[in-house]
Order: structure tokens, then sequence, then C-alpha cells
């Protein structure tokens, strides 16, 4: 029984580290039908813009999240107005904005590089303590970051179904013409639809960080993890990621636990595998059917 409780504990910590990076990046497919390739550079300006509130600036950790939130989205609003926008109305907007934003994670990594240096940093960001379950010491740390992330998705949830702006959002991304024809600026939908994954992108580095280190390269491993979420669930759709990224988080776990850490991310490999033979379109995906 201890066994397990670690496993799941350490799945659901996992799990809620990967949920919020996927919903940003499913959000962005589900309303653009974009991959966003600097999501992860996003994600490590994040943890680096808290980093730099607490020590530098010496603000409140409440303060520093903040202002970690806002930079997140600002950077996102800014990648739809200097990438995406001028490339929407051009003929294969989804490989063009593809390939340009793998060029834009690269700029971001090297300005990190240039900006906070190649070493590994500490995130101040933590939580002392423990709590014990049986006989497993449970950190707070974990606890904090499970239920930050519940809450980000708690607020994403109610934004996507009880405001104007979320409503505006998902029927963009039932049907772009459709929403246009119905008065809503599509183009202001993409704007705030880029800010909140940057903003969520933002909070996931700041998980990440606080049980890791920050470093320029941060954002690869779980941009990845995010985007094995995305296929498994099915491209654009966010419940379905969030439900994904908890059972592959505990899958992750209890691999690591059976196999070893080698294992965990060839397990994950394998999974995608047999989800696009069995599943192309996802597992809470939708089947389209074209009529030529």
């Amino acid at each position: 029984m201890d066994t397990v409780i670690q496993i799941v504990v350490s799945g659901l910590t996992m799990g809620a580290m990967y949920a919020v990076a996927t919903v940003g990046l499913s959000l962005v497919y589900g309303s653009l039908n974009m991959l966003n390739m600097a999501h992860g550079a996003l994600l490590t300006l994040g943890a680096y813009f808290c980093y730099s509130a607490l020590a530098a600036l010496g603000l409140n950790p409440l303060a520093a999240f903040a202002v970690a939130i806002a930079g997140g989205a600002l950077l996102g609003l800014a990648v739809y107005v200097l990438v995406a926008l001028p490339l929407l109305r051009a003929p294969n907007f989804e490989t063009n904005v593809f390939i340009a934003t793998i060029g834009v994670g690269t700029v971001l990594e090297s300005l990190m590089l240039k900006g906070w240096g190649p070493f590994p940093i500490p995130q101040p960001l933590a939580v002392h303590g423990e709590f014990v379950i049986g006989r497993v010491h449970v950190p707070l740390q974990n606890l904090f970051i499970f239920a930050v992330a519940l809450v980000m998705m708690a607020a994403t949830a109610f934004l996507l179904e009880r405001t104007r702006v979320g409503r505006a959002i998902r029927a963009t991304a039932q049907h772009r013409s459709a929403a246009q024809l119905m008065g809503v600026r599509v183009k202001v939908v993409y704007a705030q639809v880029l800010a909140l994954s940057g903003a969520l992108a933002a909070v996931s580095g700041m998980l990440v960080s606080s049980l890791l280190t920050i470093s320029p390269t941060m954002g690869g491993d779980p941009m990845l993890k995010a985007f094995i979420v995305c296929v498994v669930a099915g491209l654009g759709n966010v419940y379905g990621a969030v439900a994904a990224a908890l059972a592959l988080g505990l899958l992750e776990a209890a691999t690591q636990y059976l196999l070893g850490v080698r294992w965990s991310f060839a397990t994950l490999l394998m999974l995608v595998i047999l989800v696009l033979i069995w599943r192309p379109y996802g597992l809470f995906g939708r089947q389209q059917v074209v009529r030529l």
C-alpha cells in the first residue's frame, strides 16, 4: 500500500504539471489549427520570470506568480502578433507556422542563455514541510503543485464554459467561418487564446522548476510530454487533455517504479504509437469524415 501511495502521489504531481502545459498547447491547436513549437520556451521563460521577481526584485511569491503569468501572456500575444498573424492568410499556414515557431523557440532559448547563463538555477518558489499518509512522507511541494494545477484547470474551465470570451473561443474552435458570420471577431479570439496559452505555459514552467532547476533547455521535455498527451487525447480536445495528462502521469510513475526511469519515456512513446494505430484521432477526439 505504501508503494501504491508513492506511485499515486508522484503520478498525480507529474500529471498535474503536464496538464497545465497541455491545455495551453491544445487550446491553440483547437482554435487556430496551429502547433506552437515555442511553447517550451515560453514555459522556461515563465520559470525565469518568477525567479527574477523573487530573487532580483524581492517580490513576495504571490506577486512573483502574477508577474510570471503576465509575462507569459504578453509573450504568447507577441507570438500571435509577430508570427501567427502575418502567416494566417498565407497558403500552408499550419506548416509555415510550425516551422516559424521552431525558430522563435530557438531565438528565445538563445536569449535566455545570454541573459541568465547556461548553469541550472534553483527556483526559490518552494513550499517546505511534509505530511504523512500511512508510512509515506509526502512533501508539501507536491500538494502545492497539484493544488495550483487544479486551480488553473478550474479557472480555465470556468473561462471556457461560463464567459463570453470562452463561448467565442469554443465557437471559433468548432467552426471558424460560422463563428465569423455570427459576429465573432476571430482575430481577437486568436490573440486571447495565444495569451491564455502563454500564461498557462508560464504556470507550468514555475511548477516544473519548483521540483527541478531552471535552465534554458528546461522546457523541451515538458513540451514533448505535453505534445504526447495532446496526441493521446486528440489534438484540440482540452478536457480530454487534462484526463490524459493525469493518466499518463500515473503511468509514467508506475513505469519508473517497476522498470526504471529510462523506460518511462519509451513507454509513453509506445503508447502514442498504439493510439495512432488504433485511434488516429485520439482517445477523446472525433473522427472527421471528408466527402470528395
